[in-house]
């Protein structure tokens, strides 16, 4: 694929954030928080979890175009829960994946699982959007932010009450960690050619602190992958395709998991 995805995607963002807080300066929006409380503990969540299933509500994706156009918070989040999810992904990108904070904050009404905003986070203005609409956790992506970026936005992530999961695609990454990290979620898809070898985490597990909660994303089909990926030593597992593909998300889910305990 010649284009790089994640590069038109993330100016696309610049421009998208800047025209919200032309609208709402980030200071009104802060003017709307309370002092944070934690949220629910996605990381706890998922290390008590069996199956440790981040279930994902994604409609479309930039690589396979629409998923499950006409999707549904109401129907497919409480779904979800009474499956067996371990945390629920909220994709909340417009353009490319066809999500709004709309569905976040639907979710948080529906559910009492772990909520993680999955977006293309830049700016303090997301996380404080994420707070304000229910988010538990947000993600990182290291092939997004500088290193003194990623540090400075899990720092305020935390002073929000709010988990982060840092997503890497390979070795050189591994320097974005930093104190403020609670999970480190390895994604199997390429973000500028969308190119899915879910070898990609085997390779990068053994390099992986092991005191952070472990996160395999993308390209996640197979019960057996997932029993080989808790294996070498992964705690959630973050699916979205394989089940927002499916008539019935949930029952897809609920099958997936009946699967893992075979």
């Amino acid at each position: 694929m010649k284009e790089d995805i994640l590069q038109t995607i993330i100016a696309h963002k610049r421009r998208e954030i800047e025209a919200q807080e032309q609208a709402v300066p980030l200071s009104a929006l802060e003017a709307l928080l309370d002092t944070p409380m934690p949220g629910i503990s996605m990381k706890q969540a998922l290390r008590q979890s069996p199956f440790g299933i981040i279930a994902e509500f994604k409609r479309r994706s930039p690589s396979k175009d629409w998923i499950h156009r006409n999707a549904q918070t109401e129907v497919i989040a409480p779904a979800y829960q009474q499956a067996g999810a371990s945390a629920l992904s909220v994709l909340t990108d417009e353009p490319f994946f066809g999500g709004s904070l709309k569905d976040l904050q639907s979710c948080r009404s529906l559910v009492q699982l772990p909520l993680l905003r999955k977006d293309f986070i830049i700016s303090p203005y997301q996380l404080v959007q994420a707070k304000l609409k229910g988010a538990d956790a947000v993600l990182l992506i290291a092939a997004c932010l500088t290193t003194g970026q990623c540090k400075e936005l899990a720092h305020l992530a935390h002073e929000l009450q709010m988990e982060v999961l840092l997503e890497i695609h390979e070795e050189s990454e591994l320097d974005h960690l930093n104190p403020h990290i609670d999970m480190v979620g390895v994604n199997n898809r390429h973000l500028g050619t969308f190119h899915t070898d879910v070898s990609t985490s085997f390779q990068l597990a053994r390099l992986l602190p092991e005191e952070l909660t472990r996160v395999s994303e993308s390209g996640l089909s197979q019960p057996e992958t997932v029993k080989q990926l808790r294996e070498a030593g992964f705690h959630g597992f973050l699916m979205g395709e394989a089940f927002m593909k499916s008539p019935r998300p949930g029952e897809a889910l609920y099958n997936f998991i009946q699967a893992l305990q075979v």
